[in-house]
């Protein structure tokens, strides 16, 4: 995976985990004791981020990797336009939109497998709430490490890190439940 391609991947799936941590706390706090409304909300959460993360790095991509061979263009005084570098600014314009797009897609499907499973009636709905709480930390967790990983530092350093802004917006909605 390309730098740019891990940055969107991390980035965006840590945002679709922690999005879809903010509806669970939410919905826990609130009393919320249908799955689907659950399910719903969160993957339209999930889809939402995925067609914003298509669209959003598509063009921002094809917009940078556009000047660039506008630039090149200009220093070779010649024109790319039909150029392995043009098909090249291409695909990657389109590779990190994919990235970007499926990622909040995958870990904020991951917190809502335990409501999927209550909709089908193998999980209770409190036990549910705790399951998607774990999965979610172990989702940021498991991102951590693969940021410690990238940096070649405390690889366990990053996941507890990851786990605490978890745990600090599960908090904070608690808070703002209480007032």
């Amino acid at each position: 995976m390309t730098p740019i391609a891990r940055r969107y991947f991390i980035k965006n799936g840590f945002d679709g985990s922690m999005t879809v941590l903010g509806i669970i706390v939410g919905s826990w706090i609130v009393g919320v004791a249908s799955a689907g409304i659950i399910v719903t909300a969160g993957l339209g959460a999930c889809l939402a981020m995925g067609v914003s993360g298509l669209f959003g790095a598509y063009m921002t991509e094809r917009a940078e990797r556009k000047n660039r061979l506008e630039t090149l263009e200009a220093a070779m005084l010649t024109d790319l336009s039909n150029s392995v570098q043009n098909d090249a600014a291409n695909f990657a314009s389109l590779y990190a939109a994919v990235i970007d797009s499926t990622s909040p897609v995958l870990t904020g499907i991951i917190s809502l497998i335990p409501f999927i499973l209550t909709g089908i009636g193998l999980v209770a709905i409190s036990e549910a709430y705790i399951a998607s709480l774990i999965l979610t930390l172990a989702t940021l967790f498991l991102l951590g490490l693969y940021l410690g990983k990238i940096a070649k530092e405390n690889v366990l350093l990053y996941g507890f890190q990851t786990v605490a802004s978890g745990l600090l917006i599960v908090g904070i909605i608690f808070l703002f439940g209480a007032i």
